[in-house]
């Protein structure tokens, strides 16, 4: 059985693949145009020094993301 969770609880040097992205709209939106899309694989590569935000690896790319809009990206455990 795959354990979920969001991204923002997987630890630094974590890597998962994305199972989902809630919500609609615009923020939606924006994370799959930034390629957090089902099935990319993803590393957590760093947290900023008040915890917010925090930095990602996909697709080759670091990307910030607050974790407010990270909570809707839901992650699948890396083999």
């Amino acid at each position: 059985m795959e354990k979920l969770q969001t991204l923002p609880l997987l630890p630094v040097g974590g890597t998962a693949y994305i199972h989902s992205v809630s919500n609609s709209g615009v923020i939606r939106q924006r994370l799959q145009d930034l390629g957090f899309g089902a099935g990319a694989k993803v590393e957590k590569v760093g947290v900023s020094p008040l915890g917010d935000p925090s930095a990602y690896c996909i697709h080759g790319a670091v990307i910030a993301i607050r974790n407010a809009d990270a909570s809707l990206v839901t992650v699948r455990s890396y083999p």
